[in-house]
This record gives structure tokens, sequence and C-alpha cells, in this order.
């Protein structure tokens, strides 16, 4: 009897340190709501809406402990549509994220798969729209810069560093999987940050070849991709202040392309979207924005972008405004109520109208929504 009450002991012992040493944590974000729009092809519309803030997604997350500070770890993560049940990213499982790697205390984190691009890890933070104060709506026209992450990289490998003193770094590659185009559809970046009280700032580049293009359609960046484009630059820096219950910050990015045919949907080759000549593009973009909190509960966001471009024989000029005011009901649910108001001039005879991100286009200059929602988190 002695002997068997030993052994569960021991056999507790060691089931508790397996427990100890080895995690899977499900989680998750729900975010509904009924957006109204002034103009989406020439009508109003009201409509139920997923993921105006945040996308609605869950995942799983694990890490096992290998010793002397060495983790495995794994992050696979779904984007669905509350309204609908369907898959999100082009229906893909795992469309938002998917990658298993090796985590070091000392030498930072490796790791292989279908990843965020450095622009999104670094800059996006900094700005509205990659955080839960102003998200998909408050993104830069078409999202242009990646900031709301409307696209990631495919056949990657990420380093990320450990945190120095507040200073952080790391970068991407995505394969483009062709044996006979090694640089056709591939995607590069880096990017760095650094914290200090109240202070935070970062900086990115990334680099994409053929993103988006019939050329290889198993390369780093295929359906999701914002532009068809021969080649895209990017290139961004951020900074946010922090003081009592404000914060406030300022992003700046650019993007340029060359041989550009499409924006959008017509970037998958589908027969939506913009279709371009093929010629060089720019996007370069400016924004303030900052948030305050009433309360531990209630807070009030905004931001003002402005947007100078050259396309396809045109010059348009994009302003922004984006407002949102949160109140939690709890740590993990609250209700938010959000507005956007979208300008373009200079646009000819362009084809180019106001377009919201995560919304249809206008069949005017101008578009306005108003998004009233509730997030829950798990």
């Amino acid at each position: 009897m002695k002997k068997s009450l030993l052994a569960l002991g021991v056999l507790s012992t060691f089931a508790g340190a397996a427990h100890a040493q080895n995690s899977v944590t499900l989680y998750g974000l729900i975010d509904a709501g009924i957006t109204y729009t002034n103009n989406q092809d020439g009508a109003k519309n009201v409509q139920a809406t997923s993921g105006q803030v945040n996308g609605s997604r869950w995942g799983l997350r694990g890490s096992e402990d290998l010793g002397g500070g060495l983790k495995a770890i794994f992050t696979l993560e779904n984007g669905f549509n509350i309204d609908s049940g369907k898959l999100g990213q082009n229906g893909l499982e795992f469309g938002r994220q998917a990658f298993v790697g090796l985590s070091s205390d000392q030498a930072g984190a490796i790791t292989l798969g279908r990843q965020y691009d450095s622009m999104v890890d670094y800059v996006g933070p900094l700005a509205l729209t990659g955080t839960q104060f102003g998200g998909t709506q408050a993104a830069h026209p078409f999202d242009n810069d990646n900031l709301d992450n409307s696209f990631r990289v495919n056949n990657s490998v990420k380093y990320q560093s450990v945190n120095y003193g507040g200073f952080k770094f790391g970068g991407l590659y995505g394969f483009s999987n062709d044996a006979g185009g090694f640089s056709d559809n591939r995607a590069y970046s880096v990017g760095a940050s650094y914290n200090y009280g109240p202070l935070s700032a970062a900086a990115s580049y990334m680099q994409l070849n053929s993103a988006g293009s019939t050329l290889n359609s198993s390369g780093a960046v295929t359906a999701d991709a914002t532009f068809a484009a021969g080649r895209q630059r990017t290139y961004g820096a951020g900074v946010n202040y922090a003081f009592g219950a404000a914060n406030v910050g300022f992003v700046f990015s650019q993007t340029q392309l060359n041989n550009l045919t499409g924006i959008g949907a017509s970037a998958s080759g589908t027969t939506s979207g913009i279709t371009l000549a093929g010629g060089s593009a720019r996007f370069t973009n400016y924004e303030v924005n900052g948030r305050y909190n009433f309360t531990p509960a209630w807070t009030l966001s905004g931001a003002y972008t402005f947007t100078d471009a050259s396309l396809d024989g045109v010059s348009p000029r994009y302003n922004q405004v984006t407002l949102q005011t949160a109140y939690a009901l709890s740590k993990r649910t609250d209700v938010y109520l959000q507005g956007v108001y979208q300008h373009v001039s200079g646009t000819g005879d362009s084809g180019l109208t106001a377009d919201i991100n995560g919304l249809t286009a206008s069949s005017t200059n101008s578009q306005v929504a108003a998004t009233i929602g509730l997030r829950t988190r798990f």
C-alpha cells in the first residue's frame, strides 16, 4: 500500500512538472456591429458587419520548455466572419497566422510559416489602424502600407530579438518557392522599436517582388495582396508619447510601386477592384493620432491622416478623420461607436473615389461611415 501511494505521488509530481513546462492556450476575439454608410456604389447602406475594428478570430498558442531557456513555440490563428460563419483570408483555415519555431531567453525567436511582416510588427502598433482604438476602417487608403495587415507573408522565416533595455529588432524573408524564379513573388522586411517609459518609437522597411501577380501563385504574397505590382517598397516610422491619461502619436509611411496593374480585388486576378495601366505609383501617408482615458473603462480616440498619392496619371489627395469611443463592460467585453470620414480630390478621370477600408467604395469623392459594435475576447 505504501509503495502504491509512493508511486502515485511520484507520477503526480511528474505530471505537475510536465503541465508547468508545456502549455496550449485557446484565445480569440469577436467583433460584431451595425454599420451605416452614406454611399456604397451610389446608394446608402445599413448592414451587419464583422471585424470593422478588429478582425474576428480564434487561435491556439503553445509552447514546450526544452530546457536551458529554450522553448518550442507555435501559433495557429483563424479569421472568420461572425455574421456568416465563413472563413476569412480567402477561405484559409489558419489565414491570420500559422507558424512554428524556437524561442530563446538569450537569443530571441526564429519562426517559420505564414506570418506578419515587420511593418505590422513594429510600426503598426503606433498607428490607430494597428490597435483596438481604430482598427480596420482607420487604415490608410487601400491599406497601402499594410499597417492593418491586409496580407500576410507565406513561406516565411522570421527572427525577433529579445528586449535589450527597451530596444527590439527583427526581420522576415518570404520565399517565392519557385524553382525557376527565385525572386518571383518573394518578400523581405526589417524593423526595430524602442520603448523608454512613456516614449515609444519604431521604424521598418518592407519589399515585395511580383506580389499578387499571376507569375507565381505559390509565392510569398498571393490572393490577399493589396497591389499587383512588379515591385513594392514600403517604409515607415512612428512615435507615441503617453502622459497621464492621454497618448499622442505621429506616423509617417510611404509605399512606392513599379509596374502597378491592380489595386484591391484585381490584385488577385478577379474582375472587381481597380485595374491600372502598369506604371509607377506612390502613396505617402501622414497620420496624427491620440486617445484619452476618461475613466479606466471609457476611452476616446481619433486620428487624422493625409495621403499624398500619384498613380495612373493623376495625383489624388486623401483626407481622412477617424473617431471612436469605447466603454468596457468588463475586462473582456466592450461596446464602441466609431465614425470615419474620407474625402479624395485630384482624381481627374481615373475613376478613383473615396474608399474607406473594409467597405465598398463610394461612387463620389466622399464617404462617411458609422459603426456601433460589440467586442468580446476569450
